[in-house]
């Protein structure tokens, strides 16, 4: 399998799993103007694994390093394969409340509340299942990204103010889905093996970063029978959602936005798996999460989703963009 062995390329790719982070929800935006979001999250669950399966069958099963996919999965223990599908299961619903939540709320209270939540959790418990880093220079950088939450968290509510304000079931919403995806990385953590720097081989029994991702990705599509069944029966906003509308009223050109937006989402989430063998689980996730600030900039400059906010709003947004800067350089220089 295809192993990180320099540190600067370990960062890189979680700088991308940020891109793709905070990037995969266009798809959905560009979706959602023609048919419900629990539609479209059909599209985003095959894309998922999808490319999980890409990965594992190209760079999983090629290089000297660990074992291939299919020898990986065929050793591997039933308790880490459980583990790593359980984390696919719990992101998922997680994602699907968020994503209610945006709905319900809006940015002002769903993307700030829930993923900071969710890097503040996350980093906590993958610490805690791979300890790996600096701590106080890893609680430095997730102070700092803290803050630039809570500003980006005050400017949306500026701009809710001037439009309407959010309900406190998209707050209970946004609170429960961030509890949740700061809490499914450990799983997946911890499911994977450790690698002999001398020799690369793989610990027994475990999985390697893409057999991981395979498994969280399956855990993510079946449960998707689950969460997003009950999200067309009983949404939380809206009618039911009929589910003939899958194949009724999605285009081809729908459908393809929806697993682009589950590859885009999964690209990054491989990318942080992969890093972590060599940059630490806590960083990987820690840097990930800075995806607030790329969402934030897809709103801000390119859907100008801040246009109408009442003056001063520029400024909480300067200084949220400054914060996220100086946390994520720290979190880079913990493991350094």
């Amino acid at each position: 399998m295809f192993l990180v062995e320099s540190y600067p390329l370990a960062v890189a790719l979680c700088v991308v799993t940020m891109l793709c982070w905070g990037s995969w929800a266009n798809t959905q935006k560009l979706a959602t103007k023609a048919w419900p979001f629990q539609l479209f999250y059909w599209d985003y669950a095959i894309g998922v694994l999808l490319l999980s399966l890409v990965l594992a069958f190209t760079l999983g099963s090629s290089g000297p390093a660990g074992r291939g996919f299919l020898a990986d999965l065929a050793q591997a223990d039933s308790r880490w394969l459980g583990s790593a599908f359980a984390g696919g299961v719990i992101f998922n619903l997680s994602n699907i409340l968020l994503v209610a939540a945006i709905d319900i709320a809006g940015m002002a209270v769903a993307f700030p509340v829930g993923v900071g939540l969710a890097l503040v959790v996350g980093v906590i418990t993958t610490y805690l299942a791979t300890p790996s880093g600096n701590v106080p220079m890893l609680a430095a950088g997730v102070g700092a990204i803290v803050i630039a939450i809570i500003l980006d968290a005050f400017a949306y509510k500026r701009l809710a103010g001037a439009n309407a304000g959010a309900s406190s079931k998209g707050l209970a919403l946004s609170i429960a889905a961030g509890l949740l995806m700061g809490w499914f990385y450990s799983f997946v953590a911890k499911a994977m093996g450790a690698i002999d720097p001398a020799t690369h081989a793989l610990e027994a029994g475990k999985l390697s970063p893409y057999t991981a991702i395979v498994l969280f990705s399956v855990g993510l599509l079946l449960s998707n029978f689950l969460w997003n069944t009950l999200m067309m029966i009983r949404p939380f906003k809206g009618a039911p959602v009929p589910f003939g509308d899958y194949f009724t009223k999605g285009t081809l050109r729908l459908h393809l936005i929806g697993i682009l937006g589950g590859a885009i989402w999964n690209l990054g989430m491989s990318f942080s798996i992969i890093a972590s063998t060599l940059a630490g689980a806590a960083l990987s996730y820690g840097l990930g999460q800075g995806a607030t600030m790329i969402g934030a900039f897809w709103g801000v400059f390119i859907w100008k989703e801040f246009k109408a906010a009442p003056p001063g709003t520029n400024r909480l947004l300067a200084a949220m963009f400054f914060f996220y800067v100086v946390g994520l350089a720290i979190l880079i220089l913990s493991k350094a």
